[in-house]
């Protein structure tokens, strides 16, 4: 995964406007969509970007093909290819539109806390340009053209430069829940570095994570609640990782990254 949107993440539901802002620290993370076709969230667009980091790690290419059909695709991220109006396949055809539609703004803090302050930023898109072949109504059938996707060069070079690594098969198990995505990508990169226990306060994971929880005692509770569940999802798929409701926050010790570095 790029270590950008692991630091600062998606949406996890539907949002209202066209711009989406996540802070991590001195990193803060903007996504900007089109107001007629409206800002990625939930699971599929995190499903999607996983598949387009491995596939540009694995192949150093930035134009990758997208499997020979609709449903060939759908099995890579794990999905089962259904129609209808909730079905998978119109749902995943508007993410990719959303997320291939999206701008993604990432802005760092520079400076010592009492000396001069700056500020360094790049914007970028994650598609400079994309082709889809599929039939939704016939996922099963090949296309008689290839259905691609080109990585615009500042995204491939983010995607290249020090991914986070991952297993895409706990991606797979956690997938029905944002939340416990985003937590399983951070913890196994959080962790990667850490020197000692750490105990993370809730503000700042609410800051990090908290898409859609308002800032009230009601709000941090809720997300309390909905982070410690997630947390034992994660730890299901992840059981080396020590983490655990501590006094302040997030009680997070050193453990071993989920996939080891090669």
């Amino acid at each position: 995964m790029a270590r950008v949107l692991v630091q600062a993440t998606l949406p996890h539901s539907a949002q209202e406007g066209n711009e989406f802002t996540r802070s991590n620290g001195h990193l803060t993370v903007s996504i900007l969509a089109p107001s007629e076709i409206g800002l990625p969230y939930g699971s599929y667009p995190r499903l999607l970007l996983t598949w387009l980091t491995t596939e540009a790690v694995r192949t150093k290419s930035r134009e990758l093909v997208l499997g020979p059909s609709l449903s060939a695709f759908m099995a890579e991220l794990g999905l089962l290819a259904t129609g209808g109006r909730w079905g998978t396949v119109p749902r995943l055809k508007d993410q990719m539109l959303r997320l291939f539609s999206s701008m993604i703004s990432a802005t760092v803090e520079l400076g010592a806390p009492e000396g001069p302050k700056g500020r360094r930023g790049r914007n970028v898109v994650v598609a400079d340009d994309y082709t889809l072949w599929w039939d939704p109504q016939r996922p099963s059938q090949a296309a008689l053209w290839q259905s691609t996707v080109k990585l615009s060069e500042p995204f491939f070079q983010q995607v290249v430069d020090r991914p986070v690594p991952i297993d895409m098969r706990a991606v797979k198990a956690l997938k029905k829940s944002p939340l416990a995505l985003d937590l399983y990508s951070w913890a196994t990169y959080r962790v990667s570095y850490l020197a000692r226990a750490t105990d993370i306060p809730w503000g700042a994971l609410m800051l990090q994570f908290g898409a859609g929880y308002p800032d009230t005692a009601q709000g941090r509770r809720d997300f309390r609640k909905h982070f410690l569940a997630a947390l034992r999802k994660v730890v299901a798929v992840y059981p080396a990782l020590r983490a655990q409701d501590g006094e302040r926050g997030l009680l997070l010790r050193p453990s071993p990254p989920h996939v080891a570095r090669l």
